[in-house]
This record gives C-alpha cells, sequence and structure tokens, in this order.
C-alpha cells in the first residue's frame, strides 16, 4: 500500500459514539493531506461495554447493533454509524483497516467447570500446582444477538488458559483438554512461553474454533469491506494460524488484503524476521524498534548519535514488510507500554518516516489532532495528560504527497545531523531535508542537475532565505537547532 496511514483512535479517545462521525467528516481533510488508509479501533462489543476501547472483545458480530453488555453502541457509535464512516472513507478513495483481536475473548455469560493447572506467570512452562478443578466465565451464549450471522457456543474447550478461577488468587491457569497439548508454539521464549496474554485465551488448534473465525472474517469483510487489518498481539498467537486466516480471507474476498501484526518486541529485530518468515510474507509488522530508536533518541538530546538511528530496525532490513509509527496507543503516556517520543523530536522522527522511501508510515491520532486526558499513574495518582499536535505535521504530510519521490540520496556522515535528497519523478518535484538533535547545521547536498538555477524555500517557515541550486545540481540546506528543514522549489 503506498500512501500513508493514520492510527485514527488513542487509548482515551472520545467515547459517546462520537469517533465514526468524527472519521466520516475528516474524510475531506485527510484527502487533502494525502492520508491514503485510516485504522479502525476495533469495532465489536468489548467487555466493557460502552466504555471498552476494544480490546477486551466479547462478541466478534455485534458490530453495535445488540444491547449486550449494557450498551447497543459501542464507545465509538452504532453498526450503521460504522457502515457510514466506511462509505464515505472509501466514496473519497481512503482505505479502510479493520483491527482484528483474535487472542483472547472477555466477558463471558457463564462459568463452567474443568480441570486447569496454575502455572507460574514468569515462565509459563513451570506448573505450580497439579490438576485440579477450577471455575470460570468460559462460556459465551451471546443472550443479546442469540443466533443471528452464527449460532457458535463458545466454552471452555475453546480456550487454552484463564486468569480468573472462582475462589483462588488471581494468576494463569493452563486448562487441559483435547485440543493441544500444553501452550500453543510461539516464536520467541519470553515468559518461557507468551502464549498466554490475558482473559480467555483462545485455543487456535481446535478446528471448530479455526473454521468459526475463518467464517468470521469472511462475514466482517462483507458487512465492511475493509481493504486491510491490523492484528493485535500476533506475539502472542501462532503464525500457522494467521497464515491460514489471512490466506482464506483473501480468496473468498478475492482482494489482495493489506494485513499489519502487531509484534511488539522493541529491539530484537530476529524475532520480527523470524514471524515474517513464519508467516510466510503473508503480513507486514510494525517497526517496534525504530519506535524504540525514537523513544532513546528524544531523551537522550543532543547526545545521541542520529547515523544510529535506523540500527537494528526492521525498515532498514525488511523494508517491504515495514510499517513505521512514531507513537501508537500502546506507548502513549500512561500506558503500558509506555515508551512516548518528547515532543521536540516528533518533527524529526516524522520526517524520517514520512519523507523517505522505506516503511509504510503511520500517523498517530494525537500527532494529528491533540490530545488530553487524565489517568492514574503508576503510584496510583491521578496525572493529566496534554498531547499537542507535531509542529508542522501537516507541511510534511503534504510533502510526502507532492515531493518524497524518485531517487534518494543520503548525508548521513554526521553524528547530530542527517540529511537526504529526493529527486523526484516525471510527475512530481522533488525535496531536500535535513534535521539536527543538536546545533544549527547545514550541509552541502546534490539534488540533480536538472534543479540548477532553481530556487527552494523552507517548506516549515524556519527560514526566509532562499537556496539556490548551482550548475552541477548542488545547494547548501540548513535546519534549525534540534529541528527539521524540507526544502521544496519554488
Amino acid at each position: 500500500m503506498n500512501g500513508t496511514m493514520i492510527q485514527f483512535f488513542h487509548w482515551y479517545s472520545d467515547g459517546n459514539g462520537q469517533l465514526y462521525d468524527q472519521i466520516k467528516n475528516s474524510a475531506d481533510y485527510l484527502n487533502e493531506l494525502g492520508i491514503s488508509s485510516v485504522w479502525f479501533p476495533p469495532a465489536y462489543k468489548g467487555a466493557g461495554g460502552g466504555y471498552s476501547v476494544g480490546y477486551d472483545p466479547y462478541d466478534l458480530f455485534d458490530l453495535g447493533e445488540f444491547d449486550q453488555k449494557g450498551t447497543v453502541p459501542t464507545k465509538y457509535g452504532t453498526k450503521d454509524q460504522y457502515l457510514d464512516a466506511t462509505k464515505t472513507l472509501k466514496e473519497k478513495g481512503i482505505r479502510v483497516v479493520a483491527d482484528i483481536v483474535l487472542n483472547h475473548k472477555a466477558g463471558g455469560d457463564e462459568k463452567e467447570r474443568f480441570n486447569a493447572i496454575k502455572v507460574d506467570e514468569n515462565n509459563r512452562q513451570k506448573n505450580i500446582s497439579d490438576a485440579f478443578e477450577i471455575e470460570s466465565f468460559t462460556k459465551f451464549t451471546f443472550p443479546g444477538r442469540g443466533d443471528k450471522y452464527s449460532d457458535f457456543k463458545w466454552d471452555f474447550t475453546c480456550f487454552s488458559g484463564v486468569d480468573f478461577a472462582e475462589g483462588q488468587d488471581g494468576g494463569i491457569y493452563q486448562i487441559i483438554h483435547d485440543h493441544g497439548d500444553g501452550w500453543e508454539e510461539m516464536i520467541g521464549s519470553e515468559k518461557g512461553n507468551y502464549d498466554y496474554l490475558m482473559y480467555n485465551d483462545i485455543e487456535h488448534r481446535n478446528p471448530f474454533v479455526r473454521e468459526e473465525l475463518n467464517y468470521w472474517g469472511k462475514w466482517y469483510f462483507e458487512q465492511i469491506d475493509f481493504d486491510g487489518v491490523r492484528l493485535d498481539a500476533v506475539k502472542h498467537q501462532s503464525p500457522e494460524f494467521y497464515k491460514e486466516w489471512l490466506q482464506l480471507l483473501r480468496s473468498n474476498s478475492g482482494k489482495d488484503i493489506f494485513a499489519v501484526g502487531e509484534y511488539w518486541a522493541p529491539g530484537q529485530l530476529n524475532l520480527l524476521q523470524k514471524y515474517i518468515d513464519a508467516t510466510d510474507g503473508s503480513m507486514s509488522l510494525f517497526d517496534s524498534s525504530l519506535q524504540q530508536n525514537f523513544h532513546v533518541a528524544s531523551k537522550e538530546g543532543g547526545n545521541y548519535d542520529l547515523r544510529n538511528i535506523f540500527a537494528e530496525t526492521l525498515t532498514l532490513a525488511d523494508p517491504a514488510h515495514s510499517v513505521t509509527v512514531v507513537d501508537n496507543h500502546d506507548t502513549q503516556p500512561l500506558q503500558q507500554l509506555e515508551a512516548p517520543v518528547e515532543e521536540w523530536f516528533k518533527p524529526i522522527a516524522y520526517a524520517l518516516i514520512l519523507l523517505r522511501e522505506n516503511g509504510y508510515p503511520c500517523v498517530f491520532y494525537p500527532d494529528l489532532f491533540g490530545a488530553h486526558y487524565v489517568d492514574k499513574d503508576k503510584e496510583g495518582n491521578d496525572q493529566e495528560i496534554f498531547l499537542n499536535k507535531v509542529d508542522g505535521i501537516e507541511q510534511l504530510l503534504k510533502a510526502r504527497k507532492e515531493n518524497a519521490y524518485g531517487l534518494q540520496r543520503d548525508y548521513f556522515e554526521d553524528a547530530h545531523c542527517l540529511g537526504w535528497t529526493r529527486e523526484g519523478d516525471g510527475e512530481h518535484k522533488g525535496c531536500a531535508v535535513i534535521l539536527s538533535n543538536k546545533d544549527q547545521y547545514e550541509k552541502p547536498m546534490e539534488m540533480g542537475i536538472s534543479y540548477a538555477g532553481q530556487n527552494f524555500y523552507d517548506l516549515l517557515g524556519r527560514f526566509e532565505h532562499k537556496v539556490t541550486i548551482d550548475e552541477n545540481g548542488w545547494g547548501i540546506f540548513a535546519c534549525p537547532a534540534g529541528n527539521v528543514s524540507v526544502w521544496i522549489p519554488e
């Protein structure tokens, strides 16, 4: 997929069914900025009802249509509002990316009794009890929906583990049944085996479960006609399952549906590459290592060597399977994987993902629209967070849409100042990008002989002066201290 994606939500997005209407009403603005895909939040009813962000899925077939968990609409709106928003985007030529959460289910309707073994939370391969009978909410009957769309009822044989057992302390309980011995095989060895993440962990080795999830993928596509999927928590799911699921989804839809998986493993490029190999390259992954590099560089300021910004990243190693982000709903302040990029560095980070040829960039909602929220910090105190719109983000997006084409020449020889030029192509004029994490800099860079005699100006308005390209196609371009400049032809 060319163009740019936006994650059009964050962990604290407003509720009361406003989001879908906001997406619909933003379609023209997004188009103007060259945003070509919108990643929607999980759209199905969660255990948290109208307050659920969506990562606690209860009923995958309830897209804000049935009175379940105390509400008809989800946090983001009704099914009709959802369909209306997706239809509007598609009419404007913007693609729809659906968030898919098939790792776990939450909010079961009834309790069941079954045998389980308690395991060590830090090493799930280690049993800390004998098998014994527990009782947990593993029966899903969906009384509000009944059998509409599907008559499949989930029970304990559909899950491999739970974190709730009536009358017992919290912990992880591995369910004993016939569909597989122990946990499913994972790529990494974190926590011994990281198959189990939260709630009721779906047992993908159960053929009835796989059949239902494959059927649901086809049903969901027929409802929404999405163009792409973002796959949640793939680190905790067998590559075999997603390989099959995506293959069937693509053949059933007759469409080459784009897929990006969330395998969050900062600094562990080898695991990302292993997952891509294990899924036969059927999905891209978010470049969690690049996001981590941005976070560290923003904290270290002028002590960080910018020549290492792409070190050990998917964007460098396998750009065709890399989706690049500066922040997301998990890394934002007060969230579980909190690793926000400092405000001063964000224009630099966005220039690095938007204006270079490698990777498929994804913009985070607060970086384009701003955000404000209150939540508890690790000590349990209320903390108020203001996330400002990134300085110059609209100009950076427009430069991607209009100028970031053609041959790329890199000038990465300086520890604190990076530069590159894009020569443009037949249809688009190019640009020169220069950024610094320390002092004000200038750098001679080659634009190409076809630009000889042309004047370039700083699109971000950091400098008033013009740069004239000499007869050999070179110019001397400047950037301010700790910032970025993008020079384009007049």
